[in-house]
């Protein structure tokens, strides 16, 4: 595993992190405390030490099932990352408040879903550019940093694009910023990538899979399954994204390199890009993904 320091946290991450969005079971899986501890368990085993989720990943059921895991492993040895300001009611129902009292009251439930005294990195969560503006919200923020519930904060962008609140990212002591990246969406290369190395903030990139489609296993015309939630995406966009797919594998990807663990480590050779938190549901995924580290570049500015 290659380890990289996290913009001006200085924390000390995996550049392959695992990211638990289907542990809330939107993905059409339910997850038991068994089979994510075998996950936890594997990545640790491979030196794999971030882990991304969030409030709304089920109501705290993805920070309740790690949370398990941790009670039964050593709580330092890992990056801890989660998010605030939305609420979750059923499968793909959220509502959202990121209004200081609130936020407060999901801190101490993540906190208690996660068992553990502190978060790591403290995400806002996709939120529009008038709840970040409001500094009420980040002077509390400061204060529960100080009083050690949480040891930094980080933003996790809805929009790609968004150079408001990356740009302000330090106004509010914010270190970090999570944004989709992959090889089919490069739009963070623009404007939000060269803002991210200014002011020296980690980036981690969430969907670098494209929901799996960048796993190269489906060919255009491929059909899923109705309790897989890529069987709702549009499908003149998903024929699209395939036959893009197909093109990249054909023209880019090496002979004989998984090619999933190529898109990973073509994520991880971008010099603003810290790590790289791709979902799995399986030991095997997580071994899977661990191996992209080999290919990951070995002069990334960022490298420990």
């Amino acid at each position: 595993m290659k380890y990289r320091r996290l913009g001006k946290t200085e924390l000390k991450v995996s550049v392959i992190g695992i990211g638990t969005w289907q542990f809330g079971g939107e993905w059409g899986i339910d997850f038991s405390q068994e089979e994510v501890d075998r996950v936890l368990a594997k990545a640790k085993e491979l030196g794999i030490n971030l882990i991304d989720t969030a409030e709304c990943y089920g109501d705290h059921l993805s920070e309740r099932l790690i949370g398990g895991f941790l009670k039964k492993d050593r709580r330092e040895d890992w990056v801890l990352a989660t998010k605030f300001g939305h609420h979750f009611h059923d499968k793909f129902t959220r509502t959202n408040d990121y209004s200081p009292e609130d936020v407060v009251k999901q801190l101490d439930a993540s906190l208690q879903a996660l068992q553990t005294d502190y978060i790591d990195l403290y995400q806002f969560h996709s939120g529009p550019d008038e709840a970040f503006d409001n500094d009420e919200l980040w002077t509390m923020l400061d204060k529960q940093v100080q009083a050690g519930k949480i040891r930094h904060l980080g933003l996790s962008i809805a929009k790609n694009d968004n150079v408001h609140q990356t740009g302000s990212a330090p106004r509010v002591n914010a270190k970090t910023i999570q944004v989709v990246y992959n090889r089919l969406d490069r739009t963070p290369e623009e404007q939000v990538f060269p803002l991210c190395q200014q002011h020296d903030l980690g980036v981690l990139a969430r969907v670098p899979l494209a929901s799996g489609y960048l796993r190269g296993k489906y060919k255009p015309g491929a059909q899923f399954a109705p309790n897989d939630v890529r069987h709702n995406h549009d499908q003149e966009r998903v024929h699209s994204l395939l036959s893009q797919v197909e093109e990249i594998q054909r023209s880019e990807v090496p002979d004989g390199v998984d090619m999933a663990q190529w898109a990973l480590a073509w994520c991880l050779r971008h010099p603003a890009v810290t790590a790289v938190i791709p979902g799995c549901k399986s030991p095997e995924q997580v071994a899977a993904n661990a191996k992209a580290a080999d290919l990951a570049s070995a002069d990334h500015p960022q490298n420990i």
